[in-house]
Parts: C-alpha cells; sequence; structure tokens
C-alpha cells in the first residue's frame, strides 16, 4: 500500500514520525509531505502571496520519501499530488496530532483540513489525533491502530470523497475502550483573548490558550473521549452506507488489542 502523510504540527512532530515506523513496519510505502514548521488551526487555508519552498527530509527507511514544505498542510497536500508523488496513492493519512481534533474544533484544524483536501482530490482520507498528554509508548499503538485501519478503509471498498476522523484519549483511566462510531459534539466553545498596548504600535491581541465550553452532547466524540473510547467519526457524505461503515468499525476492533 502507498501511504500519503501529512500533519499540521510540523515534520519533525512525534505522531507523524510514529506513523511512518507503523507504516514501514508493516511494508508500507509512504510519501511525507509534511509542513517545515507548526502549522496548527491553518484550517484549509493555502499560499497565495509567497513562494512556497520544498527540501527533501532524511527518512531511515527506502520504503520513505519524505520532503519538508513552507506552506500549509493543504498547501503540501494540493503540492505533494500535483508534482511530488510519481504514482497512485492509496490512502493518505493526517496526523498524529498533537490534543484531538473533536467536536467544533475540526473546523480550525489543519490536520483535518488536509484530510479533506485528500477527500477532494479523491483519495481516502485519514485524520488522526490523540489526546495531548499521551506519552510516546501510547502514541506509537495508535500509530499501529490508524494504519491497520487504513488497511480496512482501503480493502473495504468504502467510498471515496469520506474522511474518517479517529480520535484516541489517553490512558489515565485505564486501558483503551473499543473503537466507536461517533456523530461530532455539536457544543460550542469561546477563546478568550488578552489586550495589550505598544508603546509605538497601538493595540493588539494575544489568543490567552484558555477556552469556555458547554458540556459535551451525549453520546457524541468528547463525550466518548472522556469515558475513554477510541472515536471514529466519518466526515462528508456517508449517509447512504451506514451498513458499510458499521462493517467498517467491526474490522477495526481486532487490531485494537494489546500489542
Amino acid at each position: 500500500m502507498h501511504i500519503f502523510l501529512v500533519n499540521d504540527d510540523g515534520i519533525q512532530a512525534k505522531g507523524i514520525q510514529a506513523l511512518v515506523r507503523a507504516a514501514t513496519a508493516k511494508g508500507h510505502r509512504v510519501t511525507m509531505c509534511a509542513p517545515a514548521t507548526q502549522q496548527s488551526a491553518a484550517s484549509q487555508r493555502i499560499t497565495l502571496a509567497e513562494p512556497i519552498y520544498v527540501a527533501p527530509y532524511p527518512a531511515d527507511s527506502p520504503l520513505v520519501t519524505a520532503y519538508a514544505i513552507t506552506g500549509t498542510p493543504t498547501d503540501c497536500v494540493r503540492l505533494g499530488l500535483q508534482d511530488l508523488v510519481k504514482d497512485p496513492v492509496d490512502v493518505l493519512i493526517s496526523g498524529i496530532n498533537n490534543g484531538y481534533n473533536s467536536g467544533m474544533a475540526v473546523h480550525y484544524s489543519g490536520t483535518v483540513a488536509a484530510a479533506q483536501e485528500g477527500a477532494l482530490n479523491g483519495l481516502h482520507a485519514i485524520a488522526c489525533s490523540i489526546h495531548y498528554q499521551a506519552s510516546q509508548e501510547l502514541i506509537d499503538r495508535f500509530a499501529a491502530f490508524v494504519v491497520d485501519t487504513a488497511e480496512s478503509f482501503v480493502s473495504l471498498s468504502l467510498p471515496r470523497g469520506v474522511i474518517l476522523n479517529i480520535n484516541a484519549p489517553d490512558d489515565s483511566q485505564g486501558p483503551w475502550k473499543e473503537p466507536v462510531l461517533a456523530p461530532l459534539c455539536t457544543s460550542n466553545f469561546t477563546d478568550g483573548y488578552l489586550r495589550r498596548k505598544s508603546p509605538r504600535a497601538g493595540v493588539y491581541y494575544w489568543l490567552d490558550g484558555s477556552s469556555s465550553t458547554e458540556p459535551p452532547t451525549p453520546g457524541a466524540d468528547q463525550d466518548l473521549l472522556s469515558k475513554g473510547h477510541i472515536t471514529m467519526t466519518f466526515m462528508g457524505n456517508p449517509s447512504d452506507h451506514g451498513a458499510a461503515f458499521c462493517d467498517f468499525v467491526t474490522a477495526c476492533q481486532n487490531p485494537l488489542k494489546p500489542r
């Protein structure tokens, strides 16, 4: 299988590097086109008014071709598919993001946007994220689960143009519970801003990193994550394929077993 990897945390991030190791351990070829720098919350922005530079990035396996790109996650997908990838891609995986991309956060996420761009280009596309306090051991285990899930995603002939958004909790409450299909949480959140004044440039603002969040929607992704489940949310137009999606989640249960 030929896997296209991208993220929004940057090419050196531990999540995407864990995916590289998990994919090559199973003999899959990888093309990694990832931002050279941190691009979190870039959403589906593309670069219009400045050049984009591409540099080869060192890889530890002959199965991997990697590029560091001075653009957004969406730039990485567009440029990668149009100019850098030389043969067909079987699946695009975006992540592993450091922190959940669940609920309304998906609308701001560069990770989810990169998967959306892959889907727009006719690829099977997966976005994957894990709790920001997850250990490296847990990230590595999740990476193996994501690669196994990608194999099922392709082999079961699920429709293209649909994004699978996977989130995994940490293990502070014990081992992961089984993967579950979950709708996006519709609870909203509001970020705060700090107002500052510069003696030269006038008033400016910093996002202060805190937010006011409504209680999670019962049975939605954020609620189930808090209870220890891995959540799988299909985004796009899955309404006509309910049985196939249920079969897919069942097929994903076995790879979750301890390794």
